[in-house]
């Protein structure tokens, strides 16, 4: 039986962000699988311009998840959250980290793009990196779907790149843009309400 358009679209459209995963190890050749499908995401100029860390051994992961809290728990202070707060977000970023079983590290590298003499399209070239790099992501988000497991995206690495670089020691042409977390889901969330099409569309 052939999977149908309106099959495809189903598919897609269960996707959900998913916080909570059962203990179940993801075997090395789905994570491969799953890798290898976010590679044939679009990229600007097909530089290809996305990297990825897979995290899964326990004492770098507990290191990350404790140096990413230093600059968490610093953010927060300066920002004025009361302690009780912090201790919280901070615990709770700890244990995202540590507890899913595969953790995925989305990096970009300028290193290949195309280099301009001006701001402007310095700028612009950027801009194209990180669109490419977030295909990547949402690829990879929709290729652990069809693999059975769940998996959130966590943009908050971009508020530690430095310590991250240094934790992982990366090469310093990859910047690290999220992280995802993957694993067979515990709990699958209901769909968030969409806004309407008709309020975020304009036909001309």
């Amino acid at each position: 039986m052939s999977t149908t358009a309106t099959d495809l679209h189903n598919f897609m459209r269960t996707r959900r962000s998913v916080r909570r995963f059962k203990s179940d190890p993801v075997p090395d050749s789905v994570i491969e699988t799953i890798l290898t499908t976010a590679t044939f995401a679009p990229s600007a100029h097909n530089r290809q311009p996305w990297r990825f860390v897979v995290v899964t051994n326990s004492f770098v992961r507990a290191k990350l998840a404790d140096a990413m809290a230093v600059d968490f728990q610093r953010d927060l202070e300066s920002d004025g959250v009361p302690s009780e707060k912090i201790q919280a977000q901070v615990k709770r970023s700890k244990d995202r980290i540590i507890s899913a079983p595969v953790a995925i590290l989305l990096c970009l590298d300028m290193s290949e793009m195309d280099s301009y003499p001006d701001k402007r399209r310095t700028k612009a070239e950027f801009r194209m990196t990180v669109q490419s790099v977030a295909a990547a992501g949402m690829q990879l988000l929709l290729a652990a779907h069809a693999e059975g497991l769940g998996g959130v995206w966590a943009c908050w690495v971009l508020f530690a790149v430095e310590t991250i670089q240094d934790v992982l020691e990366l090469p310093k042409t990859w910047e690290p843009q999220a992280l995802y977390f993957l694993g067979y889901p515990e709990v699958i969330p209901e769909v968030r309400k969409r806004k309407p099409l008709k309020e975020i569309m304009v036909v001309e």
